[in-house]
């Protein structure tokens, strides 16, 4: 099914407009993001074709299934628990069985885990996208070559180093494994290349080495290590890194460009965001998730805070957060069973 499938066949219970216009963190270039809330038709509800979300290409227009929705609610979700706590002037449709739903049957000790958590995440994001902006990766890739050393001595030397000074090339040599030494082995030579050496790999693209047979009475000329742990965690990154810069939003690139901390402003921004809206559920009993600080949270999407300084100000917030949660009187977690009453009346009454 599709998102126009939903509205064509009129299951859509809840649509809203949410992310940074929700939050009253917009600004002229922000894009418009949906959420929303479906039922199934009878047959595929029934039926082995359960669908329990939907959403386009981009990923910023997304709708859940009513019971994936509600079991998401139960758990504190923050992204979940900001659709349903939507303003009124985000709130594009709501069918009148979404009452049964209420905020404040969900708002739990739970938040404290899930919204922290998140947050937690968006940190690693900023970080890791930090690492990228401070260690940009070659286009060129290297090779499981470039991850091997000759020892000379107490000493290493590169492979390519080794073979430009002794005239070699990688295919004409033959490795055999040492016993007992791990990424350890016995270099050949086939000066001739009579003898049938199968080379230290056999393309670019290998990821080990190749062994060959060596024939009795053969000399080695060197003992070769290979860190081939090294080279996997190089591809790892290396892919990572590219599908990064396959895939960024130029014009936030660009931001955390301008403003030179080498940190994700954006993904610092949240983070601030989902802690400060942690720490008010938790002191208050409610959710309200317009903003009263935005120039604040813009100021750190701009890139004009210290990351070191908003790595403290999240610890202050997580500290705080703790010490909410023990006087808070909100329950540890929401009442499942009022939950599912709810969601079974719901069905009930559209599938009659």
């Amino acid at each position: 099914m599709t998102i126009q499938n939903l509205k064509s066949q009129n299951l859509i219970l809840f649509e809203v407009i949410s992310g940074s216009k929700s939050f009253g963190l917009d600004t002229p270039t922000s894009d418009t993001d949906i959420k929303g809330v479906y039922y199934l038709p009878k047959e595929k509800f029934f039926g082995l074709d359960y669908i329990p979300q939907i959403s386009n290409e981009t990923n910023d227009e997304v709708y859940y299934e009513i019971g994936r929705f509600v079991e998401l609610l139960l758990k504190n979700n923050p992204n979940i628990l900001e659709i349903l706590a939507s303003p009124e002037d985000c709130v594009l449709y709501k069918h009148p069985l979404m009452e049964r739903l209420k905020i404040e049957d969900f708002l739990s000790k739970l938040c404290k885990d899930a919204f922290a958590g998140y947050a937690v995440t968006q940190i690693k994001k900023a970080r890791g996208l930090k690492k990228k902006i401070v260690n940009p990766m070659e286009k060129q890739k290297k090779t499981l070559l470039d991850f091997c050393y000759v020892v000379q001595g107490y000493d290493s030397v590169t492979l390519s180093q080794w073979l430009a000074a002794k005239a070699f090339v990688q295919e004409r040599c033959g490795l055999i494994n040492m016993p007992n030494s791990k990424g350890m082995y016995a270099l050949f030579y086939d000066q001739n290349n009579t003898l049938g050496y199968r080379g230290i790999i056999k393309n670019e693209n290998s990821n080990e080495v190749s062994l060959s047979s060596i024939p009795k009475g053969e000399k080695e000329v060197a003992y070769l290590s290979c860190n081939q742990d090294g080279y996997s965690k190089y591809c790892k990154e290396y892919k990572e890194y590219w599908d990064w810069m396959e895939k960024r939003n130029e014009e936030r690139y660009n931001t955390n460009q301008q403003h030179g901390k080498n940190y994700d402003s954006k993904n610092m921004m949240h983070t601030i965001r989902l802690l400060q809206t942690a720490e008010k559920i938790l002191s208050t009993g409610k959710l309200n998730i317009r903003v009263s600080n935005r120039e604040e949270l813009l100021d750190i999407k701009a890139g004009n805070k210290e990351y070191d300084d908003l790595l403290e100000m999240a610890d202050n917030l997580i500290e705080s957060i703790e010490n909410h949660c023990e006087t808070s009187y909100l329950p540890e977690s929401p009442n499942v069973e009022k939950a599912i009453e709810n969601l079974i009346q719901i069905r009930e009454d559209l599938y009659k």
